[in-house]
């Protein structure tokens, strides 16, 4: 005698929601027979049938896809559809290597960041630098969280928050000099796809650990060491989130570096 299985026992076995199964039912994907109470019996075909669908939809088989394989099968058939599992499957792996890199990269960034040397200011080169941008001011941390949120999702593949030493925030120099307060202008993420360039040149680098409201102290000795080495500031301070509140709670352990364009 053939065994049938509820709607709730087929559900428990293959961790698919009940209107899932319902749905499969409706697209003609499995057709349970009906018991005289009306309820939905699964019979073995039906097990089949789910087995197949289950392991095709975790390599991102579409429903489309699957029910033509399964309305119609052959040798043939199966062995075109387990090339287009070893193609999938290549395409998986290639996109977890990827992560994994990522990974590792945001992994060495944040040790990266711990060993940078804190309250020394120094003299670099930095090329032209390429950036997405927001153009938009804030006045507090979660303004800015939520324009950081806009910035990854023009490339959410590729883009991240934690680990992520290239995303930051412009500063307004002139309010600095002028009205000793901070006036943030925009975030931006730099990228070698971005709309926008940063000036190649001489920059003026701090890195200082703890709370952003020390950063105005900070920037003042940044102007203060131009003035003293005879070095002009330029355009905006550019503020570089190396560890910010994604990755730890302890305002302690964050870590910003305050870049200034000086000749």
């Amino acid at each position: 005698m053939e065994k049938y299985f509820k709607i709730g026992q087929i559900s428990k076995l293959y961790h698919i929601g009940v209107d899932s199964l319902r749905y499969y039912e409706e697209i003609g994907i499995i057709s349970p027979k009906r018991a005289e109470s009306g309820y939905r019996l699964y019979s073995v075909n039906d097990i089949w049938r789910l087995n197949v669908i289950r392991d095709l939809r975790e390599l991102g088989f579409s429903m489309t896809r699957i029910k033509q394989y399964l309305d119609f099968h052959s040798i043939d058939s199966t062995l075109d559809l387990l090339r287009e599992e070893q193609e999938a499957i290549q395409t998986k792996m290639q996109t977890l290597q990827q992560l994994q890199a990522d990974v590792a990269h945001r992994m060495e960034t944040i040790r990266a960041a711990q060993q940078r040397p804190l309250n020394e200011i120094t003299l670099k080169e930095h090329p032209v630098r390429r950036y997405f941008s927001i153009p938009q001011g804030y006045t507090d941390e979660h303004e800015m969280d939520v324009l950081i949120k806009q910035l990854v999702n023009i490339d959410p593949e590729h883009f991240y928050v934690i680990g992520n030493n290239q995303i930051g925030t412009a500063i307004s120099l002139r309010d600095v000099t002028e009205h000793s307060r901070l006036k943030y202008q925009s975030v931006f993420l730099i990228d070698e796809n971005g709309e926008s360039c940063l000036p190649a040149g001489k920059y003026l680098s701090l890195c200082y650990q703890g709370p952003y409201g020390q950063c105005l102290h900070q920037i003042n000795r940044l102007l203060d060491y131009a003035s003293e080495h005879q070095l002009t500031p330029l355009g905006k301070i550019l503020e570089i989130l190396w560890i910010d509140n994604h990755t730890t709670s302890n305002v302690q352990e964050q870590i910003t570096e305050l870049q200034l364009l000086v000749e």
